[in-house]
């Protein structure tokens, strides 16, 4: 079965990597709630630059940030859409907004939306 699959890239500050746990779990129930599959969330440990292009140069790492790669997993595009505009409407998601700056460089997220086209594992 296909499915679809929101990815995320960020530069976060080494020093506010709890900060950004705790941000990315409280909106990983929210993501959950409204119909999500699954929310994940990494952090960098074996990512070195590379010549042409990496992870760290995708987001214009500076000194003192590592990269976080995050994936949202959904049945399909039209169900990602719909969960999404739940999402974005919950007040508890505004309320995390509200509070401050984010903890990590949101200018220099990159992310988008992608359709499965390969699927192994074990179930």
């Amino acid at each position: 079965m296909a499915h679809y699959v929101d990815g995320f890239v960020v530069p976060v500050p080494i020093e506010k990597i709890d900060a950004y746990r705790i941000m990315a779990e409280e909106a990983g129930k929210i993501w959950l709630e409204h119909g999500a599959l699954q929310f994940v969330e990494c952090i960098a440990d074996d990512v070195k630059p590379g010549e042409l292009t990496s992870f760290p140069q995708s987001v214009q790492m500076k000194e003192g940030e590592t990269v976080a790669f995050s994936w949202i997993l959904y049945d399909s595009r039209e169900q990602r859409d719909a969960v999404n505009e739940k999402v974005m409407n919950d007040p508890r998601l505004k309320a995390m907004m509200e509070k401050g700056e984010p903890p990590f460089d949101a200018k220099r997220m990159f992310f988008g939306g992608f359709r499965t086209l390969v699927e192994l594992g074990r179930a």
